[in-house]
């Protein structure tokens, strides 16, 4: 069974900074892209970030560009998101997703989802 666990989420005031992280279990995606989406309150789900199976490509969403850092490490079956410069609209649930088509217009389509972990900037 595929398993896709986040951690890191939290509270932390505009200005400061957060890494969130997605543990896989139940296959290995070394060879899969992977990446984190956001669901806002009242919001549709978007796209954060993607990153292909080396981790030599990665794609964002031009809101979150020059302040979030996607990595993944093979070895662990990991993915994380270093988030810098929060702001109060960055605060959403975020879900990390992997395998799928990761497209290189910065669409991705995934096949596996976690449960997400809350994100919450302070003004």
């Amino acid at each position: 069974q595929v398993r896709l666990v986040e951690s890191g989420g939290g509270l932390v005031q505009a200005g400061g900074s957060l890494s969130v992280s997605c543990a896989a279990s139940g296959r290995a995606f070394s060879s899969d892209a992977m990446g984190w989406f956001r669901q806002a309150p009242g919001k549709e789900r978007e796209f954060v970030a993607g990153v292909s199976w080396s981790g030599h490509s990665t794609y964002y969403a031009d809101s979150v560009k020059g302040r979030f850092t996607i990595s993944r490490d093979n070895a662990k079956n990991t993915l994380h998101l270093q988030m810098n410069m929060l702001k109060p609209e960055d605060t959403a649930v975020y879900y990390c997703a992997a395998a799928g088509v990761l497209y290189g217009n910065s669409r991705y389509d995934p096949r596996y989802w976690g449960q997400g972990t809350q994100v919450t900037v302070s003004s």
